[in-house]
């Protein structure tokens, strides 16, 4: 069955979304000590056979995030860095002169705890707006096409759906050249949990 999401609905999450998002680039900003921008977020529903066309289908970092709280199977929230942003921002955040390099373990435990702030930021605010309670798991990181990051992600969890919402809104900071991106791949379960409150919070708006 199609996942069909209403005009309103889409709006609603984009809002969402972008309170949640604007908190964790601020806490970027913070970190770089530099103005990050933020674009207006996305919502789409994604033929998983079809993301390498929502995302830049390169190899890149993402740390993962399962999203634990009052509902179960949340789903999932990923930083995802270009490999040449990542190294850059690993720089910064350890004072370091940018070099080419492998990734050392420094630089995963480090892009591991930026975005545990990062994440935790974004749901504490989308939680507070929802009046639910949003807490990020342990961060895994990954070096993969995210492609396929999507796809085991949806197997191991044993979500039998073709589709999914992806939420997703870009991070950058010209400065230091970093370009990220923050996506939310909400089960159904928590997919519909998001509708229902956020429909209720229509209602008592209108």
């Amino acid at each position: 069955m199609a996942l069909i999401l209403k005009e309103n609905e889409c709006d609603a999450l984009r809002e969402m979304g972008n309170i949640g998002a604007a908190h964790a680039a601020t806490v970027l900003s913070q970190m770089l000590n530099s103005q990050v921008e933020m674009s207006v977020p996305e919502i789409q529903v994604v033929d998983i056979s079809e993301a390498h066309r929502y995302i830049d289908n390169e190899v890149a970092v993402l740390v993962i995030f399962q999203i634990q709280g009052e509902v179960k199977n949340g789903g999932y929230v990923l930083l995802h860095l270009q490999t040449g942003s990542a190294l850059r921002l690993t720089d910064i955040m350890l004072g370091l002169p940018s070099t080419a390099r492998e990734f050392s373990e420094s630089d995963r435990s480090t892009l591991m705890e930026l975005g545990n702030i990062m994440v935790s930021s974004f749901l504490d605010a989308t939680a507070n707006l929802l009046g639910i309670m949003m807490i990020p798991s342990p961060p895994e990181l990954t070096i993969d096409i995210p492609h396929a990051v999507f796809q085991s992600l949806l197997a191991m969890e044993g979500v039998d759906i073709d589709e999914v919402v992806l939420f997703r809104t870009e991070l950058t900071s010209e400065e230091h050249r970093i370009n990220s991106n923050l996506m939310l791949l909400p089960n159904p379960p928590m997919l519909d949990e998001i509708i229902r409150i956020l429909n209720q919070i229509l209602q008592i708006s209108t």
